[in-house]
């Protein structure tokens, strides 16, 4: 059960970070102040699928990798640390400090500086679980190729 947990809860928070990152910038160079507000409290909305959806995602992991000792396994494992930590740290109180701007109405020099470093830490998990879920492809991929020998 596990197994397939894991890839789909990944995935829902992949496309979720990435929906919200497209969105932004989206709505910041095609929309009005009005629709990146929207966008913003959209974002604080969608944090409750995205939290629930790293939380499995990590916690899953740790079951089924908890112990391998491969180079992707070990790749994974280094990453997620950062992944989280780049989330909760950065996005989600951006997120939020974002929405309460907007809302405001206070596209202010704080929104943008915000916003660009909430584009860079969205852009770096978005790398980074590109790149596990590479490695997590791999891994079953070879555990298939065995199990057919």
């Amino acid at each position: 059960m596990l197994k397939a947990i894991h890839p789909i809860a990944g995935v829902i928070g992949f496309l979720t970070i990435l929906l919200f990152w497209t969105s932004t910038i989206y709505s910041e160079v095609f929309g009005t102040y009005e629709t990146v507000a929207m966008v913003k409290s959209l974002i604080v909305k969608g944090l409750l699928v995205l939290v629930p959806a790293m939380a499995i995602v990590g916690a899953t992991g740790m079951s089924i990798g908890g112990r391998r000792k491969d180079a992707p396994a070990i790749a994974k494992k280094k990453r997620m640390p950062i992944i989280a930590a780049n989330g909760l740290l950065i996005l989600v109180p951006a997120a939020i400090y974002l929405n309460n701007k907007a809302g405001a109405g206070s596209f202010d020099t704080g929104f943008y500086l915000v916003q660009i470093i909430e584009l860079c830490a969205g852009a770096t998990n978005l790398t980074l679980m590109g790149l596990s879920i590479r490695d997590g492809r791999a891994m079953t991929a070879r555990r298939r190729k065995t199990a057919r020998k």
